[in-house]
């Protein structure tokens, strides 16, 4: 099975995708200029699989494209086969729901990515695509791990260049772009924002780019139980920071 990257809304070149991580963020990444949203929960652990009833109000409320992360725990990349089938169970769900596509990755001891089991999940999710996550920049061999991602039926990659953010990866990320010619979208990922995004954009060639644009909302309650020592604060999209790289975009 092969895929052509899909185009969504958006910039009218480039792609900005925009984590979800609440229902609120949906909805002002999309009324900002999003083109695409990966929908998450558990930030604090970069991503696992959102609730049932999060992405079928999801996809209620958006009309850009939908892709889930299919994540059963923070943590490695290294299933059981326990978590292999709550993972096709989970894409299930969503192909059920209509969404666009999920979002997934799955790795073996020695680093080299799952070919087998990706291709499985691959298959189970179609006609949705699917996107190969972060659990790229913890291989061992990128440029085999490309085309292991490829040959598993993945329509992209989500990477910042084996590195913590992707302006730290750009070489990486240009090579891996190079390598791939059209088979498969590379887009970079991790530390975007409306500062940098062209200059990555310029550097690796992508079509494609994935940005948090996050920010902590303050709780709003009047009362706060102060021996409980936490802050309520939670992770939403600023609006302005998106509309600011759809606009960087748009100069390109």
């Amino acid at each position: 099975m092969s895929w052509i990257f899909r185009e969504g809304a958006g910039s009218d070149k480039i792609l900005l995708e925009v984590i979800g991580f609440n229902i609120e963020s949906c909805k002002i990444a999309q009324d900002n200029g999003a083109g695409r949203i990966e929908l998450c929960a558990s930030p604090g652990e970069g991503g696992t699989t959102p609730s049932y009833g999060f992405i079928k109000e999801a996809r209620r409320l958006l009309h850009i494209p939908l892709y889930v992360m299919i994540r059963p725990r923070g943590g490695d990349f290294l299933y059981s086969e326990r978590e292999m089938r709550l993972m096709l169970e989970e894409v299930s769900v969503c192909k059920q729901l209509g969404c666009d596509g999920v979002v997934l990755g799955m790795l073996k001891e020695d680093g080299c990515v799952d070919v087998k089991q990706c291709s499985l999940l691959v298959q189970h999710a179609y006609p949705m695509g699917v996107t190969f996550h972060r659990a790229f920049d913890r291989v061992s061999d990128p440029v085999r791990a490309l085309e292991d991602v490829i040959a598993s039926g993945c329509e992209r990659i989500l990477t910042s260049g084996l590195h913590p953010k992707a302006s730290q990866g750009l070489d990486v990320i240009a090579d891996l772009v190079q390598r791939a010619k059209g088979r498969i979208s590379i887009m970079p990922g991790s530390g975007v924002n409306a500062q940098n995004i062209q200059s990555i954009i310029q550097a690796t060639g992508a079509h494609e780019v994935h940005s948090s644009a996050s920010v902590l909302l303050e709780t709003k309650m009047a009362f706060e139980n102060k021996a409980m020592e936490e802050h309520l604060s939670h992770v939403t999209v600023k609006g302005e920071e998106v509309r600011k790289m759809v606009f960087a975009l748009k100069g390109l």
